[in-house]
C-alpha cells in the first residue's frame, strides 16, 4: 500500500478513516473521500507530505486537523458542503504554501483565518453559502486580492482584532509568510470575481439553483467565487 498515489473512497458510509492512514500511504498524492459521513479527519493525515489534492466535501466534518502546515505539497483543498457542522478553519491553513485552490463553500463559517492572507499561490477561493462576517461584504466585492490584502493587514495590525496566539505568529515568521509590513499591489495583478454581482442575503434564502438542497431557515450568502 505504500506505493499508492491515489485513493478514491467516495460515496460510501464512512464515519471515520483509519488512524494510521498518514503513516501507511506515504506516497499518496490524491485523497478523495467526498460524500461520506466523516466527522473528523485523523491527525495522521498531516503526515501525507506528498499529498496534492484533498477532497473531503459532502461530509459532516466538525473541524480540520490543526497541523495542516505539514502538507507542504497540497495544492487543492475542498471541504465544501459540510453544512452546519464546519464552523471554523484552523489558523494553520495559512501555512499551506503550495495551496492554489481552496473551497470552503456551504458550511457555517463566519470568519476566514487571517493567515489566509499569506497564501501567495492561492488563485481560487470559493466561500459562497457561508454566513460570512469577516472579511465584510465590501471586501469580497473587490475580489480575491482584496480579501487576501484585508486579512494580511489584520495580521499586521492594520485592523483592530484580538491578537493571535504567539505560537502561530512564530510559525508564520518561520515559514516566511509574515514580515510585519504590507506589500503594495502589483499593477499587473487583476482580480476576477466570477459572479454577476455581490449582494447580502437578507431574506435567509439561498439562490434558486441551490434552494432544493438546503433548509429555508439556513442563512446563506450569495455565490462568492474568486480567482486571481
Amino acid at each position: 500500500m505504500m506505493s499508492i498515489e491515489e485513493l478514491n473512497a467516495n460515496f460510501n458510509k464512512l464515519s471515520h478513516l483509519p488512524d494510521t492512514i498518514g503513516f501507511e500511504l506515504n506516497n499518496l498524492k490524491k485523497l478523495s473521500v467526498n460524500s461520506n459521513k466523516l466527522i473528523f479527519l485523523p491527525r495522521s493525515l498531516t503526515h501525507l507530505t506528498s499529498l496534492r489534492i484533498l477532497d473531503a466535501r459532502l461530509n459532516c466534518l466538525r473541524s480540520l486537523p490543526e497541523d495542516l502546515e505539514n502538507l507542504i505539497n497540497l495544492e487543492v483543498l475542498n471541504v465544501s458542503q459540510n453544512f452546519q457542522y464546519l464552523e471554523i478553519l484552523p489558523y494553520s491553513i495559512g501555512l499551506l504554501m503550495s495551496l492554489v485552490e481552496l473551497d470552503v463553500s456551504y458550511n457555517k463559517i463566519t470568519a476566514l483565518p487571517d493567515s489566509i492572507g499569506c497564501l501567495k499561490k492561492l488563485q481560487k477561493l470559493i466561500v459562497e453559502g457561508n454566513p460570512m462576517v469577516s472579511p465584510p461584504p465590501e471586501v469580497f466585492e473587490q475580489g480575491l486580492h482584496s480579501v487576501k490584502e484585508y486579512l494580511s493587514e489584520k495580521m499586521n495590525g492594520g485592523h483592530k482584532t484580538p491578537p493571535k496566539k504567539k505560537s502561530w505568529m512564530g510559525k508564520l515568521v518561520k515559514y516566511g509568510t509574515f514580515n510585519g509590513a504590507n506589500r503594495s499591489r502589483p499593477r499587473e495583478e487583476r482580480e476576477g470575481l466570477i459572479m454577476p454581482e455581490y449582494r447580502s442575503s437578507i431574506d435567509g434564502l439561498a439562490s434558486p439553483r441551490y434552494m432544493g438542497m438546503f433548509s429555508p431557515r439556513r442563512l446563506f450568502s450569495p455565490r462568492t467565487y474568486f480567482t486571481r
